[in-house]
């Protein structure tokens, strides 16, 4: 199995014959985890994701052992189990799915894989009839090290899918030859010589990414704005260059800003998610 976002984890280990789904369906009061995040638990008793601190995946497991059809129990507040609570005070609605549909499953992860958003009906609950999913965040960066090898390291390191392309897969003033990217791809440019921004950024302003961004001070900032109005980019799409980029600003080492930089991109990503 391919390396999996957190977020499809369970679903791709779901479609194991034997295997359990859990998915949370309901949320009162506060919790660490969003609706729609699942645990699968497979016929070894082993369990892929989490939807807590492990107390709750091991109750989700025994009780999920109990269950032959699909059945919501509450967890938490509100719980006719007095012996569990948890740490949160809040309380949870949780689907046990004992046998979900495996080929609806295959379904929904061959559709992410194709980088397509994907959905999977859930039995017997009206609080959330349809778990919806989006592809893994990619990120495609363009620039110089040490910059670009920083991010590398931590985007991957963060199970990030991640395109490098430095100079030598590039060329000065043509768009780069790149298959094009969709709604769930940054951009980001960490050039020192921002005469290689322009080509790069009309290719990521003609398609849907969610995030473009490029590094540089004020008077960069100016000049890549320039440039690209000069070459008819509109107003709408001018606005959409991000710069400066990240959330901490004025980043003096390579290290701060890339951090600074993935931060921005995975909270601007989050907010795509369907059930944020």
């Amino acid at each position: 199995m391919t390396d999996r976002d957190d977020d499809h984890a369970a679903l791709a280990a779901a479609c194991a014959s034997g295997a359990g789904l859990c998915t949370i369906v309901g949320i009162d009061g506060s919790f660490s985890r969003r609706l729609g995040s699942q645990l699968a638990v497979m016929r070894s008793g082993d369990i892929v994701g989490s939807l807590a601190d492990g107390c709750l995946e091991k109750q989700l497991a025994a009780d999920l052992a109990g269950c032959d059809r699909p059945t919501v129990k509450r967890y938490g507040k509100g719980s006719s189990k007095i012996d569990f609570r948890l740490p949160c005070g809040g309380g949870l609605d949780i689907l046990l799915d004992p046998q979900p549909d495996a080929a609806m499953c295959r379904a929904a992860i061959e559709k992410l894989d194709a980088r397509e958003e994907a959905s999977l009906p859930l039995p017997i609950n009206e609080r959330l009839p349809v778990r919806h999913y989006i592809p893994r965040l990619r990120v495609r960066a363009f620039g110089e090290d040490p910059e670009l090898a920083v991010l590398q390291d931590l985007a991957r390191a963060s199970n990030i899918v991640f395109e490098r392309y430095d100079r030598s897969a590039l060329s000065l003033g043509r768009e780069p030859d790149l298959p094009p990217a969709d709604l769930w791809t940054a951009h980001i440019l960490l050039f020192h010589d921002h005469e290689w921004e322009a080509s790069i950024l009309r290719q990521a302003l003609a398609g849907p990414s969610f995030y473009i961004g490029a590094q540089g001070g004020a008077k960069a900032r100016e000049g890549r704005i320039e440039r690209l109005a000069s070459d008819g980019v509109g107003s709408e799409d001018l606005a959409r260059v991000r710069g400066p980029v990240g959330v901490i600003p004025s980043s003096r080492t390579p290290r701060s800003l890339a951090l600074s930089i993935l931060s921005e991109i995975v909270g601007a990503y989050e907010r795509l998610h369907p059930h944020a």
